[in-house]
């Protein structure tokens, strides 16, 4: 997309300047929503107003753990929303709007822009999560199958990945238009992970050692081009049999 295009209007998609969970000029409380952890609590005292001996260490440590819990109710906040973001985007939903992500993610519009300050970043942050759960998955598989088995599993979960990508077009295109870069990591994470595999296989002396992980990943994204919609499932399926026949080693 060329630099100078307009950034996409984002009318609507601004959260209100009025939020239910703000506080209110002159409230002097902090307002403490479920991504935020609470900053104090009433102080345990004894009979006569003095301090309970263990009062403070107490308010201490269920504060932390109070606090724990509400940054992992936040962690759950920002994944269920990355969740339902890839999901809608990767059926090709370009213009989804913010307030139906953050609805069927179970949260708030505020909740979103608080993870995510604009469309771009939410776009952005799916697109990363998606490419991170892809690589991760290597190491993952390998610690549950053989090698060649974990090889072709994870082929199938980068077809997904580039199904995702593909519905994702127009949004990461708009990213860039602003002046982000989603794919900055893309090439080097996705060769590391293609590499783990293959040298996973080929100690074990069922995948050739003469591989390039490059090779591998220019034919999964054929694979991907040429039978990458979601009815040509049982194509790719074949096709990706094919390339691991072409993987295996040959004695």
């Amino acid at each position: 997309m060329p630099a100078s295009e307009p950034r996409p209007a984002r009318t609507g998609e601004q959260p209100a300047t009025s939020e239910p969970d703000q506080p209110r000029a002159g409230d002097g409380r902090a307002a403490r929503t479920g991504d935020e952890p609470a900053t104090g609590g009433p102080r345990t005292t004894r009979a006569g107003g003095k301090p309970a001996g263990g009062g403070a260490k107490a308010a201490r440590s269920g504060g932390r753990r109070g606090a724990r819990a509400l940054r992992a109710d936040a962690q759950r906040n920002r994944e269920r929303l990355l969740s339902v973001a890839a999901l809608a985007f990767a059926e090709g939903e370009a213009e989804v709007t913010l307030d139906s992500i953050a609805k069927d993610a179970g949260v708030g519009i505020g909740t979103l822009y608080r993870h995510f300050p604009t469309r771009e970043a939410l776009v952005e942050a799916t697109y990363r999560n998606e490419l991170a759960r892809l690589c991760d998955a290597a190491d993952d598989l390998l610690a549950t199958m053989p090698a060649d088995q974990a090889t072709r599993q994870w082929m199938d979960g980068f077809i997904g990945y580039m199904t995702t990508k593909r519905g994702m077009a127009d949004a990461l295109r708009a990213v860039v238009a602003s002046g982000g870069d989603p794919f900055a990591e893309s090439l080097a994470r996705l060769l590391g992970a293609i590499t783990t595999l293959l040298d996973a296989g080929a100690a074990a002396g069922t995948i050739r050692g003469d591989v390039q992980p490059r090779d591998v990943l220019a034919s999964l994204s054929g694979v991907s081009l040429a039978a990458g919609e979601p009815d040509q499932r049982d194509q790719a399926d074949r096709m990706l049999d094919l390339l691991m026949d072409g993987l295996r080693y040959q004695g």
